[in-house]
């Protein structure tokens, strides 16, 4: 499973990885979407706004706010705050969403064998350290005929190993395929609450389209397509292209989804996952 490290910055996927998503409209937090709160998370500056449902009173801004206005408010009786719903202010809490990452990993005869074994190493180790922090992690296989959920979003090592294990390789490049599924687990992920982050592993030469049949034409223009939809939705990614050389088309394909993109011929599994492992942490 070792290979000759290449040879890149040793932060370059934190860079690539922790920069906000293309869309502004859905833009993915760095280990997990900020989301506002009003019972927990890390505590924010106090907003003004009445109490109720599950917004609390924040006793020592209201009266900071209301300290001000007592000569105006003559009518109070001495000794007592003159305290009015304008004064009003409630905590505020930051909250981030879990995070899921998903590995799309070509298993189709042009992933040579050694760049798969590196991926499934590196899954495994990613798995390890996102166990502690109770992140998911989220495979999708693709090869012959179309694209397999390997595994669901799972904490579980023990469920990720065996997974890895039984993954086979050969057969066509059905990339499309691996890109249509992956849009439709990072909308089942976000749904639920959960940020989806987006992995490619591999060399980009799709040949079979989305209705199973070979021809790299077709297929192409079907992995277009779907890189096209995953942009859209503005979650970040990242294409790492498997070639043995830069490929200009993986390049492209990045572009098209909005991906960073990295070649990475005889990468480390040792070392992507640790640069993964920033990555979940949120360090930049």
């Amino acid at each position: 499973m070792a290979a000759a490290l290449a040879s890149l910055p040793n932060d370059v996927l934190d860079r690539l990885l922790t920069q906000a998503g293309r869309n502004q409209g859905h833009t993915s937090g760095r280990s997990g979407q900020a989301k506002a709160g009003v019972q927990r998370g890390r505590p924010l500056p106090p907003r003004p706004g009445p109490p109720g449902g599950h917004a609390r009173l924040h006793v020592l801004a209201t009266l900071r706010a209301a300290a001000p206005k007592q000569r105006l408010r003559a009518g109070a009786q001495p000794g007592r705050v003159a305290i009015r719903a304008e004064d009003f202010h409630v905590h505020r809490y930051q909250q981030r969403s879990a995070s899921c990452l998903i590995f799309a990993l070509d298993a189709s005869g042009s992933a040579a064998l050694n760049r798969l074994a590196e991926a499934k190493g590196a899954v495994e180790r990613l798995l390890q350290a996102s166990y502690a922090r109770r992140d998911s992690v989220c495979i999708v296989a693709f090869r012959g005929a179309r694209a397999d959920l390997l595994l669901p979003m799972t904490r579980s090592l023990v469920r990720a190993k065996r997974a890895m294990t039984g993954l086979p390789g050969g057969g066509g490049t059905p990339l499309a395929s691996a890109l249509q599924l992956s849009v439709s687990q990072a909308t089942q992920l976000q749904r639920q609450g959960v940020t989806p982050l987006l992995v490619v592993l591999s060399d980009g030469r799709a040949n079979v389209d989305l209705a199973g049949r070979g021809g790299r034409s077709q297929a192409l223009l079907d992995t277009q397509t779907w890189c096209a939809q995953w942009r859209l939705n503005g979650h970040r990614s990242l294409w790492i292209d498997t070639s043995a050389q830069p490929d200009a088309q993986v390049r492209s394909l990045a572009d098209a989804m909005g991906a960073g993109y990295l070649p990475m011929p005889q990468a480390q599994a040792e070392r992507i996952a640790s640069a993964m492992d920033n990555l979940r942490r949120g360090d930049a």
